[in-house]
């Protein structure tokens, strides 16, 4: 057995964090100073935490090692069980016509490039980022809107500054999947914080699009129809992720976002037209609509992700689920805290049918049947996302193993006990970690892996709730994105503007900054009892 400690260098809890933080600032540094690639920043701080924890933290180099491993696997599964299979689905819909028929039918909607930022990047992003994630919304949207007529640099802003609020649930709710898995909290109730947090931020990125691509006659001119798709998504956010299914949690926003824009269009148009061309008069859209059972073959992918989920959710199908399910402990793996109590991340439960990737596959091969597409074109696209994803999953596996090492060895609760030296001033620290997290790695799943267990320990040592922290990581993360240099290049590249990155990058950060503040402001009351009764 391996009990673990919290100074275990030279007895000096500062000393311990140091080194507990040497991985994290590895990988870094790495990553953005020297701008090594990330499957190869993450196994060097992999390695580094495996040594520190042999070495500082005495743990017996097999249980070092397992825990490793452990990592790895749940990286695997679900993590990474599920990231391909999403964007297989993606890939199924991109090798027949209907993904373009889609992309027709919004644009058919209005030639107005301000509802076009709206329908496009915010509801479509959010779409794409619910199964592909992985920079693809920014890039297909981007794309689009530049087709529409809007000016590159505007169109890449646009979309990098959309791909915020659906984020935390983003590749059906793998960054919040991934956060409890780390830290061994109720899925439900990380799902449900994060929840009470996102829709904020939902509710004013419609309206900051329409300022960022026609100032403010922009605003004056849409923001109804901008309120109303952030007050749909917003609430469609909070409803799918406490009281229903939390992976369809982006799926169902979208499209009720989408619906609400559309039916809200047939009764209201801003006063003036902007296009490519300028202001001009209310006219019809250049683009003709599609006929209906176009549009729904376009949608069929997400309504037959929605379908195979909601059935999954009928109780006697979930408890059937449960009973195929196993529950083993990790070999090799025998941790217990300082205070003598088994550590978390040591028993696995793994789903089979349920599992997320699981529902997700049998969504795309009814969507392969559907669309008809012949077994051999089916499998081509799951190599080709294999083949895409193929550094991804080094990444993930890697960072996860560092996650666990962290976790087991006694790294993460080092630092965390340290952080919590803070006192209450921790819950305005933890955003902001999480959204450094994320501007540096480029994936909340990635911030939440490595520091969710930290906010944990910080939270516990503080007597702040660890639901409301943790899930402030993810929350709080998801404004970092737009600044991450992986996404950064891949909106410059999308609008022919390789090398604009720095641009793009000043341009964003203070609304990322001051989006940040806000749900920091957010966060802060939520551990008052000013709005405290939203913690689950």
């Amino acid at each position: 057995m391996f009990e673990q400690d919290v100074d275990p260098v030279f007895g000096s809890l500062a000393l311990s964090a140091i080194a507990a933080a040497l991985p994290l600032l590895l990988l870094f540094v790495l990553l953005g100073v020297f701008k090594v690639r990330a499957p190869f920043a993450a196994i060097a701080a992999l390695a580094l935490s495996i040594v520190l924890a042999i070495v500082g933290w005495n743990m017996p180099p097999v249980q070092a090692l397992s825990a490793a491993g452990a990592g790895v696997f749940y990286g695997l599964f679900p993590i990474l069980w599920i990231l391909v299979n999403a964007l297989w689905v993606y890939r199924l819909t991109v090798v027949t016509p209907w993904f373009e028929v889609f992309g027709r039918t919004i644009r058919s909607v209005s030639d107005d490039l301000r509802i076009l930022s709206i329908l496009i990047a915010f509801c479509f992003g959010a779409l794409l980022e619910s199964l592909a994630g992985f920079g693809a919304p920014v890039a297909i949207s981007a794309a689009m809107l530049l087709a529409a007529g809007m000016a590159p640099l505007k169109a890449a802003l646009v979309s990098l500054l959309a791909n915020t609020a659906p984020v935390a649930f983003g590749a059906l709710a793998a960054p919040v999947i991934a956060l409890a898995g780390v830290t061994g909290l109720p899925l439900q109730d990380l799902a449900s914080m994060a929840g009470r947090q996102t829709p904020f931020m939902a509710l004013l990125v419609p309206l900051i699009l329409v300022f960022l691509v026609d100032g403010r006659r922009g605003l004056k001119q849409t923001w109804p129809v901008a309120l109303v798709a952030g007050f749909v998504f917003g609430l469609a956010q909070f409803v799918t992720s406490n009281f229903f299914a939390v992976e369809l949690t982006d799926v169902v926003a979208a499209v009720a976002t989408i619906a609400a824009v559309l039916l809200m269009l047939r009764v209201w148009q801003p006063a003036e037209l902007i296009s490519m061309s300028g202001a001009v008069e209310v006219g019809q859209p250049a683009v003709e609509r599609p006929p209906l059972r176009e549009v729904l073959m376009s949608v069929a992918p997400y309504l037959i992700i929605m379908t195979v989920f909601s059935i999954a959710q009928i109780e006697a199908v979930k408890q059937w689920f449960v009973s195929l399910s196993v529950t083993f402990a990790w070999p090799g793996l025998d941790v217990v805290t300082a205070a003598g109590e088994p550590a978390g991340a040591q028993l696995f439960h793994l789903d089979t049918l349920g599992a997320t990737g699981t529902l997700l596959l049998i969504s795309g091969l009814i969507t392969a049947a559907v669309y008809r597409i012949v077994p051999r074109t089916g499998f081509a696209a799951y190599g080709a996302t294999l083949h895409q994803l193929r550094w991804t999953i080094v990444t993930v596996t890697a960072v996860l193993g560092l996650s666990f090492v962290m976790n087991l060895s006694g790294q993460a609760t080092s630092l965390g006990v340290a952080l919590a030296s803070a006192g209450g001033f921790f819950v305005v620290l933890s955003p902001i970690i999480g959204w450094i997290g994320v501007a540096l790695t480029g994936s909340d799943t990635s911030s939440n892996v490595l520091f969710g267990p930290v906010q944990v320990a910080a939270a516990e040592q503080v007597g702040l709730p660890p639901v409301l922290m943790a899930a402030a990581n993810s929350s709080a993360g998801v404004l970092g994105k737009m600044l991450s240099v992986q996404n950064l290049a891949v909106a410059a590249a999308a609008v022919g503007m390789v090398g604009s990155e720095g641009t793009l990058l000043r341009k964003l950060l203070p609304w990322s900054v001051g989006l940040l503040a806000l749900i920091t402001l957010l966060i802060v009351l939520q551990s008052t009892p000013v709005l405290g009764w939203m913690v689950p």
